[in-house]
């Protein structure tokens, strides 16, 4: 990963930057407020608010004047014989340009309504506009999917306020576990319900899922279990903690034959740290599965930041990480495929010619 410019040497670059544009004439401009070093906390960790403060989305992760917008399907209502009487509530992101005649990956993402929020950390169906219209990732379908929810609950609950639903669904009993449970959800149940409408590619190379969280760590437990269904995986801030045995995962990678995942995993150096405690030392047990990983071979890519606990760091790298985990999307090298030279038009409503390329 690229090195980030430090906050304050950036804040001082733009002072400059400012007072070379000021007219001759002019006031002289006030002076830009540097920001104080953060205050310690024990361990001499930086202050929780600041942590998170230089990590803002970026135009990938925004609406783009111009780029074809897909359009959610949703809410659906799920029923899952995982969790009897329970269900899960999703929503599907179509982009414009998908076509029902081809074969389509998908990219599922647990905690929907977190990565669907807008305004929001992540915003994700802005990421899968921009990045399949420059053809920076193939088109695909967004899955976002929210935890299963209790029988008691009339209608779902909102995981992005409060704790994600972790009181309020079923999401630490699926999620957390060290088990297959919720590749059972994602390949049994959701998979065969999205392909009565759909046109879901059936390579495995093709299927991706992303979670923050204890989400993260039930994006790993698919791809780890399933690896014939799932083999692309995203993970922000992972819980791969105390919480239900996750932190066993590295010697589990390193007793197994190497599976074909590939994986892009985020953390923070101030996620929740436990000093005397390394099984529940969030960033810790994120560095040793990583370790774990390369050491036997994976396809592993990582970034470390200062985050908290949180999406903050994860959504605003969001874009490069789709492109490193899709980048083998094929490609026509061809100086003369004008197709392959052009942004990637709106598909053509069925029984209609799609539009030429422009040149």
């Amino acid at each position: 990963m690229k090195t980030i410019l430090p906050p304050a040497l950036g804040l001082v670059l733009l002072a400059v930057n400012l007072l070379a544009q000021t007219p001759p004439g002019s006031p002289p401009a006030p002076p830009v407020a540097v920001p104080a070093a953060p205050a310690a906390r024990r361990g001499g960790a930086a202050t929780p608010n600041r942590n998170d403060a230089f990590y803002k989305l970026g135009p990938d992760s925004q609406p783009m004047e111009g780029v074809p917008k897909g359009h959610f399907v949703g809410p659906t209502t799920l029923p899952t014989a995982v969790f009897p009487g329970n269900a899960h509530t999703y929503w599907v992101y179509v982009p414009a340009q998908y076509d029902p005649a081809q074969p389509t990956p998908v990219m599922i993402f647990n905690d929907g309504q977190a990565f669907m929020k807008q305004p929001g950390d992540v915003q994700a169906q802005n990421v899968l506009d921009n990045l399949i219209w420059r053809r920076e990732i193939p088109v695909m379908l967004g899955v976002f999917i929210n935890p299963a929810h209790l029988p008691t609950e009339a209608e779902p609950p909102d995981p992005v306020t409060g704790d994600w639903g972790d009181r309020g669904t079923r999401r630490p009993d699926e999620y957390n576990p060290p088990t297959d449970i919720y590749a059972r959800v994602v390949c049994d149940e959701l998979m065969p319900e999205l392909r009565k409408t759909y046109n879901l590619s059936p390579n495995p190379d093709l299927h991706g899922i992303c979670g923050a969280s204890s989400g993260g760590c039930a994006a790993f437990a698919v791809a780890w279990f399933r690896p014939d269904d799932f083999r692309k995986v995203i993970t922000i801030v992972g819980s791969f903690t105390s919480i239900r045995g996750e932190f066993i995962y590295p010697e589990l990678v390193a007793a197994a034959d190497r599976k074909p995942i590939r994986i892009f995993m985020q953390d923070g150096r101030n996620d929740n740290r436990r000093p005397g405690n390394p099984n529940g030392d969030w960033f810790l047990q994120n560095v040793r599965l990583m370790e774990a990983l390369s050491k036997k071979g994976y396809e592993v890519n990582y970034a470390w930041g200062m985050n908290n606990h949180g999406q903050k760091m994860g959504g605003a790298i969001l874009p490069e990480m789709m492109r490193w985990l899709w980048r083998d999307q094929p490609v026509s090298t061809d100086p003369n495929d004008t197709v392959e030279r052009s942004f990637r038009a709106p598909a053509a409503p069925v029984g209609e010619a799609k539009p030429a390329p422009t040149q």
